[in-house]
This record gives structure tokens, C-alpha cells and sequence, in this order.
């Protein structure tokens, strides 16, 4: 073989190896992908929070992850078209949950939940589950009452948003709940508590439905507003906030990276809900 055979067959090796190593990382990334769309198809979903209806718990910039197992899967577990779901399916399960899978289980008291809005089924809402199926619900003068027991509420240090996403940058009451199951909490509540979501009808909430609420009480349209979010059916939930994994102050950009040492809530990463 002379040199420009040699040469030649060097060049075509070389060609070979380029688009084989090509080839390589083109699977690393598909692979990449699959496993990331399977793992937020089937177990975890990432979720912004755009508004202030659950400070102080969530804050706007916040980002975290929804757990889809928690509930089991629904109709609206996807982000496509899925075959219909069947209730009870292989008599497998000893309690109904008309539209899940097996093996789901049923949102608790405390739980802060996504869930489809019910007036448009495009739209994600977060809140906190208060009422469960035949529970009774009412607010008397800013104070939660279920099954007609009073709600613990304890004022503590009061907030301030240095940001002014709720209450303009001045001081806000603060309380700490204790729902009877005993899971705790703090919520807002601005001026006098002698408004009409303060001050509430009896809510009775239907079977397979769940009465949820925003801890920024003043702030939040949830279920106490029956023409809008009212009762929500076990269908609509998406899966249960887990944990905030990034935050970003407000107005923050991700393509300005320069700003992000600023920009960032560096305390909220890794923040259990």
C-alpha cells in the first residue's frame, strides 16, 4: 500500500470515528430526554408559582416539584390525550376514586395540592386542602371552622415582603393554623375580618371532592368562591407539592446569569412544603 492509499484509509477511519462519536452523543442525549419526559410524565412535575395566594408558604419565583404518585394517576395526570380512566379497575382496590388509577391514594388534610382549575381545565392552580368528602366548612370572623369545631389559630411575629408581592412592603398579620389532624401552618390576613371570605356560608362538601384553600387568606380565590374554583373533584388533582428546588426574586430573568448571585433565594433551594 502507498502512502496516499495509507492516507486515504486513515482519513476514511477518521471520518468513520467523528460520526460514530456523532452517533454516541446523539443516544446520550435521546436517552437523556426519554428518561426526563418519563420521569415527568410518571413521578415528578416541575411547577412555577405566579401568584401570591400562598404566601407565606410559596412564593412567587418559587419552583418545585409535584409528586404524581401521591394521588395515583388521573385524566389530567398528563400532558396529552390517555385512554379513559375506569373506577376500580381489577376489584383491586378496596375505596372508590372515581377517575384514578389503583393504587392511588386519597389527598389529606394539609396536603398542598395542583390541581386543575374547574372553570378551565388548562389552567393549574395550587392550594391547600382543608375539607375533605362530607366535611363542613365555614370562616366566622377569619377563623376556619370544620365539622363545627374551631380551627386553632395562634398570631405570631408578624410578615413583611420586602418585595411587596403581598401587602405593599408593610407589616401583615400572621397566624399559625393547627388543622385537627395536626398538621401546621402560617397564613395572612390583612385589616378586619368582617368581609364576605371572612364570613362564610356552610360549605358541605361533596363526596369525591376537596375544599382547598390559599394561605394568604385575603389574597386567595379558592373554594370559598363557588362560581369560580368551588369544590374540586378528585379527578382534577394533578399530584402533591413536594419540595421548592429553585427560587428566583421576581422580575428575574434566567437569561441574565450575571444577576442570578442577586437574583437567586438561595435560602428556599431544597425547602420541604
Amino acid at each position: 500500500m502507498n502512502k496516499n492509499d495509507q492516507s486515504l484509509a486513515a482519513a476514511r477511519a477518521s471520518g468513520k470515528k467523528q460520526e460514530e462519536g456523532v452517533w454516541e452523543t446523539f443516544k446520550v442525549i435521546i436517552q437523556a430526554l426519554a428518561i426526563a419526559f418519563f420521569v415527568r410524565t410518571f413521578f415528578f412535575q416541575p411547577f412555577n408559582i405566579p401568584s401570591a395566594s400562598m404566601y407565606p408558604t410559596l412564593k412567587i419565583g418559587d419552583y418545585l416539584f409535584v409528586s404524581k404518585l401521591s394521588y395515583g394517576y388521573g385524566k389530567y395526570s398528563f400532558n396529552f390525550s390517555f385512554p379513559p380512566f375506569v373506577e376500580k379497575p381489577f376489584n383491586c382496590c378496596p375505596v372508590d376514586f372515581p377517575g384514578r388509577m389503583v393504587l392511588a391514594d386519597t389527598p389529606k388534610r394539609g396536603d398542598v395540592a395542583v390541581f386543575k382549575y374547574p372553570q378551565d381545565l388548562t389552567v393549574d392552580y395550587i392550594k391547600r386542602v382543608i375539607g375533605l368528602p362530607g366535611d363542613v366548612i365555614q370562616m366566622k370572623q377569619g377563623v376556619l371552622f370544620i365539622n363545627g369545631q374551631e380551627v386553632k389559630k395562634e398570631r405570631v411575629e408578624d410578615y413583611v415582603d420586602p418585595n411587596g408581592e403581598t401587602g405593599g412592603g408593610a407589616s401583615v398579620a400572621q397566624f399559625r393554623e393547627t388543622l385537627p389532624n395536626g398538621v401546621t401552618y402560617n397564613v395572612l390576613d390583612f385589616g378586619t375580618s368582617e368581609g364576605a371570605p371572612d364570613n362564610t356560608e356552610e360549605y358541605v362538601v361533596p363526596a369525591t371532592h376537596y375544599f382547598m384553600m390559599g394561605d394568604n387568606r385575603d389574597n386567595s380565590q379558592d373554594s370559598r368562591y363557588l362560581d369560580k374554583v368551588g369544590y374540586v373533584p378528585i379527578e382534577n388533582f394533578v399530584g402533591k407539592a413536594d419540595i421548592v428546588f429553585f427560587s428566583f426574586q421576581p422580575g428575574a430573568s434566567l437569561a441574565r446569569i450575571w444577576e442570578w448571585p442577586m437574583q437567586i433565594r438561595w435560602s428556599r433551594f431544597f425547602h420541604w412544603i
